[in-house]
């Protein structure tokens, strides 16, 4: 029996044995914490290392590229940053912030410019992205759509599968894939809820959000509406080549390719990530009463919807607006407009301001800020032009595919935007050196970065999915790998066979 103090209550007792027995030492990550030693390491190897050799474009009279101090920096810092995200050794934002940090102690960039890049216009639009999201999980609309879903497509787990796929792929045909997965993930939240009452993960979980993040991607190839990749890789185009691509141009060649990898990734998620469950028994039923229950569409659920609505259709209406009117009508104000309309309509608090996953707005953050570095340092073209000129003398396709690989790599370490920025106007002043038609060039650069499979950071579904808990950044990687060989096999059948079927040029004549 428990000795009691005066007032009554229980005697709490601090003798150094029962502390001992309560208190238990947390036990040391070693994987994480050698990861974190092997990204410091690799830094310091590159930063020490004696300098690298220039990088020599092909052609006469090009002249060699050097990598600088501060570029050879930036390349350890992002060796260090590629492997703090891969292991997860810290919160993935607190690699972000990491990466200014570095830049600034080490005097690769001024604070100015390593910090200013954490609410880049890219930043600001996935934070508005996210905010729609959550005013859909507030106001129950995710809950409506869910539920609506469900009595469809049925009880079957494949069928729940392919069903969210294809609302994701369609979406992102109209709307920047990063609004996609921020509104289309309480509503795969809402699905997993009626598939388990337990919060732990399952492989359905996993499939439901990784490939949420596998398709968003592969739908956003297919208009220019999907992400602003698009958009960057047209104006290099234009201004190297002295050609312009068409809105309509770019959906002939990428709608098949595009559709093809959303079948096949829904393949893919059904043999790696089979549910435990073929069907969820009354399924059906459930969804259409927990839909009544909710009862007439209320006020809050049509303002905003009406805004979201709106929005969409202003950055819809923005792509076939003069380019100078663009740049000061950044889609990133667009959407954060959206936002400030939910604040004044009283839809979201202050409280869910609060509720914003902050660790996702960092890690982008950080992705630009790496990217930005990358590029102003010169370290990305040199890059670029190292891995290139390796196959300066190989056959077409195996130029194309090279360059397509390395796309791909990027894409998953930094922002496919400057992913495309970065690769995109060196490979296109090589491909017109070796008779290489530039529109092979673009459109199969186009389709590796919006398909980053590895890394949370390559896109925005990635990290959003992430919060699902569902998977760590290691499964995510693990459950990448086979999704990028898929990704390439398909692109090289469309590079040798498809594309040329469809009267795209390979070769200049």
């Amino acid at each position: 029996m428990k000795r009691k103090n005066k007032d009554g209550r229980p005697e709490v007792s601090t003798s150094k044995s029962d502390v001992h027995l309560k208190i238990k030492p947390e036990r040391v990550d070693w994987k994480k914490l050698i990861c974190m030693f092997v990204g410091v390491a690799l830094f310091f190897i590159v930063f020490c290392c004696p300098p690298f050799s220039d990088a020599i474009p092909p052609g006469e009279g090009a002249a060699p590229v050097k990598l600088s101090p501060k570029g050879q920096a930036a390349l350890g810092l992002f060796f260090l940053a590629a492997t703090w995200w891969v292991f997860e050794v810290v919160p993935i934002g607190v690699t972000s912030i990491l990466i200014g940090v570095v830049q600034v102690l080490f005097l690769i960039r001024p604070a100015k410019a390593a910090f200013g890049d954490f609410m880049d216009p890219s930043v600001c639009f996935i934070l508005g992205s996210i905010t729609i999201g959550m005013v859909f999980t507030k106001t129950g609309l995710t809950k409506r759509m869910a539920y609506k879903m469900l009595s469809i497509v049925g009880e079957r787990t494949s069928m729940i599968y392919l069903g969210c796929f294809v609302v994701t792929a369609l979406l992102t045909l109209i709307m920047a894939h990063t609004a996609v997965a921020a509104t289309i993930y309480p509503l795969l939240m809402a699905i997993y809820a009626l598939y388990s009452e337990d919060e732990k993960p399952s492989r359905f979980g996993k499939g439901l959000f990784i490939g949420m993040a596998f398709v968003a991607g592969a739908g956003s190839i297919i208009t220019l509406l999907g992400a602003a990749r698009g958009a960057v890789a047209i104006s290099f185009y234009r201004e190297i080549v002295g050609k312009e691509i068409m809105f309509f141009e770019l959906t002939k060649y990428m709608a098949p390719i595009g559709f093809l990898m959303v079948f096949l990734l829904w393949l893919y998620c059904m043999v790696i990530f089979k549910p435990e469950k073929k069907t969820i028994p009354g399924l059906r039923q459930r969804a259409k009463t927990l839909y009544k229950s909710l009862g007439p569409i209320t006020r809050s659920e049509i303002i905003a919807v009406a805004i979201v609505l709106a929005v969409i259709l202003t950055m819809s209406l923005r792509s076939f607006v003069d380019e100078n009117i663009q740049q000061y009508m950044h889609k990133s104000a667009i959407i954060l407009l959206g936002t400030v309309l939910f604040f004044a309509f009283k839809i979201l608090t202050v409280k869910e301001l609060e509720d914003i996953p902050w660790n996702i707005i960092l890690l982008f953050g950080g992705a630009m800020s790496i990217g930005f570095c990358l590029w102003q340092t010169g370290a990305a073209e040199w890059m670029a032009i190292k891995w290139l000129v390796l196959f300066a003398d190989a056959h077409w396709f195996v130029f194309v595919m090279g360059i397509s690989f390395f796309v791909l790599i990027m894409t998953n370490l930094i922002m496919n935007v400057a992913a495309i920025a970065i690769v995109l106007p060196v490979a296109l002043r090589m491909s017109q050196m070796l008779g290489i038609a530039p529109e092979i060039i673009i459109f199969s650069a186009l389709v590796c970065a919006g398909m980053p499979f590895l890394l949370l950071v390559g896109a925005a579904p990635n990290a959003i999915a992430y919060e699902s808990k569902q998977f760590t950044s290691g499964q995510f990687f693990l459950a990448g790998i086979p999704a990028s060989i898929l990704l390439i096999i398909v692109l090289a059948f469309f590079v040798w066979i498809v594309w040329p079927l469809m009267g795209m040029p390979v070769l200049i004549k």
